[in-house]
């Protein structure tokens, strides 16, 4: 059964190709593939993020204040109605992520965030997460807000599960037709040549991590798929319009020479 409630640190990265090929090969050293991927080199990890109208949860969050909250379904593949999601709350507090998840059918996850009535009793639920995402939706008007999806190459630590390094690439969001069920297309948020590296931890990194970081001179930087795209929304138009990607590639390229020079 997937871990529903945990505690870690994330850092994050932005590479090229090059770089994350020679990246992955030394921490194959250490690190074994995530289960979706011992049988693909990637696997498709589709997200619907819920906002109220005014797009109040991602403005917050990016004021970076202390404490942050969002709510979100995400799916492996392209889900029917009838197939089992994962409806999350991941907060931020002081740099510490927790993420609390609950396992739910796709058609009763819009239900739920619809009307904010708790569904029918599941034995896949997890009800103390369902009764903290009524809580969450008595506090806020939410209502679908992007989609976002990317294909993932992940690795686990054997030794500590805890500890597992992501790589998204294909990135793509679109603020129209906002349902899991109806496939993975979108405006994309990176160019093709770029990966988005994430370290997710429960505390202080080993030392055989930080050296292949130090080896090929990458470093950390404040990275967000949801944030990147409302930025970009709103310097380009205002509104919920489909951004294009000759906007995104220009704003990410200087993003990652800022962060990389």
């Amino acid at each position: 059964m997937a871990i529903e409630v945990f505690q870690r640190q994330e850092q994050k990265y932005l590479l090229d190709t090059t770089v994350m090929r020679s990246v992955q090969a030394d921490l194959s050293r250490y690190m074994v593939p995530d289960d979706y991927n011992k049988q693909q080199e990637t696997y498709s990890i589709a997200n619907l993020y819920f906002d109220t109208p005014d797009n109040e949860l991602i403005r917050r969050s990016l004021q970076k204040p202390v404490y942050k909250e969002k709510l979100r379904l995400r799916a492996y593949g392209i889900p029917a109605l009838d197939d089992i999601v994962f409806i999350e709350i991941k907060k931020k507090y002081r740099g510490v992520v927790s993420k609390r998840r609950c396992q739910i059918r796709l058609h009763d996850a819009y239900a739920f965030v619809q009307s904010g009535v708790i569904p029918d009793d599941d034995p896949i639920q997890n009800r103390q997460v369902i009764c903290e995402i009524v809580a969450m939706l008595s506090r806020y008007d939410l209502q679908p807000s992007v989609y976002i999806a990317y294909e993932r190459r992940a690795l686990f630590d054997p030794d500590d599960r805890r500890l597992r390094v992501s790589f998204d690439t294909n990135i793509r969001c679109r603020r129209t037709d906002l349902r899991l069920e109806n496939g993975q297309y979108g405006a994309k948020l990176l160019p093709d040549q770029i990966w988005l590296m994430e370290i997710k931890s429960a505390g202080c990194l080993p030392f055989w991590l930080a050296r292949v970081l130090s080896d090929h001179r990458v470093f950390s930087r404040s990275f967000s798929k949801y944030g990147t795209e409302f930025k970009l929304l709103s310097q380009t138009s205002g509104t919920a319009e489909p951004i294009g990607l000759p906007v995104i590639q220009a704003y990410a390229c200087g993003s990652l020479t800022a962060a990389t020079s």
